[in-house]
């Protein structure tokens, strides 16, 4: 089994810059992750804890800086701390004391996958524990903090020299996304779900073409079902603006082993295919600036 790593001093996230001329371009990995913090105190064992990873995505979209994106990619777990929720999202049941502000928890939050997440599935709580107010404090200020500033230079200093900025937000979902989300649906889970809010943090333009560009590759593509994207894209994407943010979800199966997390046969073609798409996505945003 693929083991994560466990440190005390790693930096909370990785950035590639663009390799070519730089584009309006960016695109982050909030949740490939694999340090493990020393401080975590979990009680489940590390294999169970890698569920809520999405494993190997930061190297799925590699290409990104070579077409003249930016590619950022957090190394600690989702399930430490997540940077795609918002500050108050926090579960007050978790915690030892009030927390020194208003909370705002969420329905995933309700499900046990907040800001601090709760359990890795519905019957496997990860703490048997309450943690302290200062603990989580300090994950805000060592992990999700970090991440933040650097998606925002990222995101702001493409758009200060271009007028305009196109933001991927990558994530894999599991096999089970809909069992997980207490969702009943008719339709199987799509290959790839695109995630623009219901149309509201990105142009179409951008959206149709990845789309289309899946389905001419042969894989099933939805938009907004079951995720509509959450706090990163509603964040930054405004497109009256021009700046225009996209979540893309990918099922994971395709490309690894959900219980091992080991790559599987079918990575190395999905990785060839992402890097099409990452060429195509890149000579659209040319054409638009």
């Amino acid at each position: 089994m693929t083991e994560a790593v466990e440190a005390m001093t790693v930096a909370p996230l990785t950035l590639a810059l663009p390799e070519d001329q730089a584009l309006p371009l960016v695109c982050d990995s909030p949740h490939s992750g694999t340090v493990y913090p020393a401080d975590f105190g979990a009680a489940v064992a590390p294999e169970r804890l890698r569920g809520g990873e999405d494993t190997h995505i930061d190297a799925l979209w590699d290409s990104v800086p070579g077409v003249g994106g930016t590619l950022l990619a957090a190394t600690f777990p989702r399930v430490y701390i997540d940077p795609n929720r918002m500050l108050d999202d926090i579960d007050p049941e978790l915690l030892d004391a009030p927390w020194p502000t208003p909370l705002a928890p969420g329905e995933k939050t309700r499900l046990g996958y907040g800001l601090i997440w709760r359990n890795i599935d519905a019957a496997t709580p990860i703490y048997d524990r309450k943690l302290s107010v200062a603990e989580v404090q300090s994950r805000i200020d060592g992990y999700y903090r970090p991440y933040h500033a650097a998606l925002s230079s990222a995101v702001e200093g493409a758009y200060q020299r271009f007028g305009a900025v196109w933001h991927l937000n990558l994530h894999s979902m599991p096999n089970n996304a809909y069992e997980r989300l207490k969702i009943q649906s008719p339709r199987p889970l799509a290959d790839f779900v695109l995630g623009d809010r219901d149309g509201s943090t990105c142009e179409p333009g951008l959206v149709d073409l990845v789309e289309t560009e899946l389905r001419q590759m042969g894989y099933t593509v939805a938009r907004n079902d079951p995720y509509k994207g959450v706090q990163l894209i509603a964040q930054i994407g405004r497109p009256a603006e021009r700046r225009n943010s996209l979540q893309i979800e990918i099922r994971r199966p395709l490309y690894m082993d959900e219980q091992t997390r080991e790559r599987n046969h079918g990575f190395a073609a999905l990785q060839r295919d992402l890097r099409l798409l990452t060429l195509r996505i890149a000579e659209y945003v040319q054409q638009q600036i």
